[in-house]
């Protein structure tokens, strides 16, 4: 299922990206590319409008904004290992309500239960099997009927992998603009039959249409326990 994806900001884009007008010139260029690179829109369409939502890899914390803001309901917490990102998404999030950023420096999932768990491309700094285990634990602080997100780079078209992989190529590994040595593109085929197997009801969605970077989303929803 492909699904074309919208670059200009809404309403809560634009009160996102105005978050961030008191932080430094470098943190404003990086999360307004980060918008323009990203299809966060369907991303957040895909969580559900209320509830506990957790992001892991926040960053400097965009997409979490974009989520509290484009839907009053929600309660978002995002986490990253990243001290200074953290301490840029927290000055720009003061004084918006249910919202908030943490550092977690294991790593760890905070305890839940999450109504959901949402991966913003971060997963592919970790190798595949770190990234299962990251999942499962994920999934284990799902709220029954919760539901799990996952933005990630597909494997397909190859023109658009080669692309994306020069990118990150000079972020992370020249630039340091992401932490990690290495990354590790896991075919969302592959995230699904792992989230299968955990017992939840999987979606994947194609997110690249009229886009350079393979984007695809995997919507795994944990089933109500008796149903």
């Amino acid at each position: 299922m492909t699904t074309r994806t919208r670059r200009r900001p809404d309403a809560a884009g634009r009160r996102a990206l105005a978050l961030y007008r008191s932080a430094s010139a470098g943190d404003r260029l990086h999360v307004r590319v980060r918008w323009f690179s990203a299809p966060f829109p369907p991303v957040a369409e895909a969580l559900p409008a209320a509830g506990r939502v957790l992001e892991i890899g926040c960053g400097h914390g965009l997409f979490s904004a974009y989520a509290a803001l484009s839907a009053p309901g929600r309660d978002v917490l995002g986490v990253d290992i990243d001290a200074d990102k953290i301490a840029v998404a927290t000055a720009a999030a003061r004084g918006v309500p249910r919202l908030a950023f943490a550092r977690a420096p294991d790593g760890a999932v905070p305890a839940g239960p999450w109504d959901a768990v949402v991966f913003v491309d971060v997963l592919y700094l970790l190798g595949a099997e770190q990234q299962r285990a990251l999942l499962t634990e994920a999934v284990q602080a799902l709220a029954p009927g919760g539901r799990l997100v996952v933005k990630e780079m597909g494997t397909q078209p190859a023109w658009k992998v080669r692309w994306n992989t020069l990118q990150e190529t000079v972020s992370v590994k020249l630039l340091r603009i992401t932490e990690g040595s290495s990354f590790d593109f896991v075919d969302p085929r592959t995230m699904a039959g792992w989230l299968t197997g955990l017992g939840l009801d999987v979606e994947l969605r194609r997110l690249d249409a009229r886009r350079v970077h393979p984007h695809h989303l995997v919507v795994a929803q944990r089933p109500v326990e008796g149903e």
